[in-house]
């Protein structure tokens, strides 16, 4: 099939999850689109991610999901267990919930393998999507009528539009609003998967597994239908210096920081081949993510911290409202752009209305996020009498606190 030029133009800035998948939202609204990747390939440290019902829902809208689905694990339940002992809190159903309730599986996933899926889908034939890897970017310009981007070897990509999709150490962002420093949370987080079967009786359960403890805590899951234990375990620090999720730390680190703990926790620790440190570095919500035909999505404008999981949803959320903004623009002046032309301010004007529809929902989830990190953090004797309520005697009020979160459908 061969492929319409569209006069409308979108340079994407980044080519990780929030970039790749709103060069397909944008793709399938008839534009073309060039995505602008620093790297010289597309790779993933090897790590997995949680997908809630509200970003599966989006992924199912575009394409992704039935390429994604043979990849996934989709855990049984949440639960949480006290760190040392393994004792259980709670535990609350989630597979089936999360369809009946929320509309769509909650799923487990590597993120290597959701990126193949988003590549895949944006290599279909209909669609007018480059990628350039090897593009590093430093910066735009931008006129009333265009805008343009400016790479590192002084060539020029411009269009219409440019989204800096160029995560927590965004150079659009920094370009737009100047360099902001993070504060470190006094978090850091091992990230390590290994196979099950090198694990033996200690293979994490086939949940969502909240392990906590005082000053730490861990997360374990399983991946690609359940051969791969995924393991985050956080760690309290006084100081850190760096922000990068693909440092390296030891084995004997790892283990020395989760000493007496529970051996599914630790076992996965002693056989993981790889430890990744992720410092956690936290930013305030930004009051403006638009600069003209500009605008930030993701961690470049709303870093996660990970304990409401939300971090890759949110950047999938926001590529299809952005995405949907612009078409509604385009339906409003359907005849000028039956012409290839637009009013020179229709898409600053979508811009700003997906930053309006966008921040509030995203700042709320950073602050839920923040809570959550603060909560995990205790062991003493009644800390977590409100959770086990909650998960034991009435889960159906869990459920429902997180209908704003699982539930809520993109415009």
């Amino acid at each position: 099939m061969e492929t319409r030029r569209s006069t409308k133009h979108a340079v994407v800035v980044g080519a990780g999850i929030g970039g790749l998948t709103t060069a397909l939202a944008l793709g399938r609204t008839g534009w073309r689109v060039t995505v602008l990747e620093r790297a010289a390939a597309i790779g993933e440290i090897g790590a997995g991610i949680q997908l809630s019902p509200n970003g599966v829902r989006v992924l199912s809208s575009l394409g992704v999901l039935d390429r994604l689905l043979p990849t996934t694990f989709r855990p049984e339940a949440v639960e949480m267990r006290l760190g040392r002992s393994g004792r259980r809190v709670f535990r609350i159903e989630l597979a089936g919930t999360a369809v009946r309730r929320w509309g769509a599986p909650y799923l487990h996933v590597h993120r290597a393998d959701l990126l193949d899926a988003l590549l895949a889908a944006t290599a279909d034939s209909g669609l007018d999507i480059t990628l350039r890897t090897g593009s590093a970017v430093r910066g735009y310009e931008q006129d009333p009528e265009r805008v343009t981007a400016v790479l590192d070897s002084g060539e020029r990509v411009g269009g219409s539009l440019l989204v800096g999709a160029d995560g927590i150490h965004s150079v659009i962002r920094d370009r737009m609003l100047g360099a902001g420093e993070p504060r470190f949370t006094g978090h850091v987080a091992w990230r390590v998967t290994v196979p099950v079967e090198r694990l033996g009786h200690d293979v994490p359960p086939p949940t969502a597994c909240l392990w906590v403890g005082e000053g730490r805590h861990a997360i374990t899951y399983r991946l690609r239908g359940g051969a791969l234990a995924n393991l985050v375990a956080v760690v309290e620090r006084d100081a850190w210096r760096g922000e990068s999720w693909t440092e390296r730390g030891t084995r004997q680190d790892a283990l020395a920081d989760f000493e007496g703990w529970h051996p599914t926790v630790t076992t996965v620790l002693r056989e993981a081949d790889a430890h990744y440190r992720w410092a956690l570095f936290d930013r305030e919500p930004l009051e403006n993510w638009t600069d003209g035909r500009v605008a930030l999505l993701g961690d470049a404008c709303h870093p996660m911290l990970p304990y409401l999981a939300q971090g890759a949803t949110m950047a999938i959320e926001d590529a299809q409202v952005l995405a949907d903004r612009l078409e509604a623009q385009r339906l409003e002046t359907q005849g000028l752009e039956a012409q290839g032309l637009e009013r020179p301010g229709d898409v600053p004007r979508a811009l700003r209305s997906y930053a309006a529809i966008r921040q509030p929902r995203t700042a709320r989830v950073q602050a839920g996020s923040r809570e959550n990190g603060r909560r995990f953090h205790q062991d003493g004797r009644f800390a977590h009498v409100p959770l086990w309520f909650l998960g034991t005697l009435a889960p159906h009020v869990y459920h429902r606190r997180l209908d704003w979160l699982y539930g809520h459908r993109v415009p």
